[in-house]
């Protein structure tokens, strides 16, 4: 048998600039989603939860919690871009162009704007990521750009995190 390494994310040699990462999962954002994530992040707003309240703005109905767009996309990007990253720099330039309701579906892709190697961490570099968010109608909902810590491949931060079992993995089972 041969053991095959399943996906470990970009290291900082993999970025090349004006690539483009399209993340492979889509997220239907559902009522019960803005719900709890309003209650999670003690948004009081009623645009986010109060139909009736939300019947009287111009979208008719509640809006989902912008902040809650945004971590939908950080995470949709994580597979492609900071599986290895090991600290945020930070997020810039956040914009909502579009509203978000329940219902909607959310995708996101990224673009690698720049990228150097760290000063004072020789076993990391810095890249720095546009990211957008699409509905399923093509109309961008969010974007920002994001920079990000991330290992180089070797760094011994990432090698052996995988335990070694007790007993070999066979096909007999338990």
């Amino acid at each position: 048998m041969t053991v095959k390494q399943g996906w470990t994310g970009r290291f900082f040699e993999d970025f090349e600039i004006g690539d483009i990462y399209q993340h492979p999962l889509g997220r239907t954002v559902s009522e019960t989603d803005n719900t709890w994530f309003s209650l999670l992040t003690m948004n009081t707003n009623q645009m986010h939860f109060n139909t009736e309240y939300a019947k009287k703005s111009e979208f008719e109905k509640p809006l989902v919690v912008s902040t809650l767009t945004v971590a939908i996309a950080v995470g949709q990007s994580v597979t492609d871009i900071t599986q290895n990253a090991f600290a945020n720099l930070g997020w810039d330039e956040i914009r909502m162009t579009h509203p978000v309701f329940a219902g909607d579906t959310l995708f996101s892709e990224s673009l690698v704007l720049e990228k150097r190697t760290s000063a004072s961490r020789p076993h990391a570099g810095i890249v720095t990521v546009r990211t957008r968010t699409l509905n399923q109608d093509g109309d961008e909902v969010c974007s920002f750009k994001r920079t990000f810590y991330v290992y180089r491949r070797g760094a011994e931060q990432v090698e052996g995190t995988f335990p070694d079992g007790k007993r070999p993995l066979t096909a007999e089972g338990v």
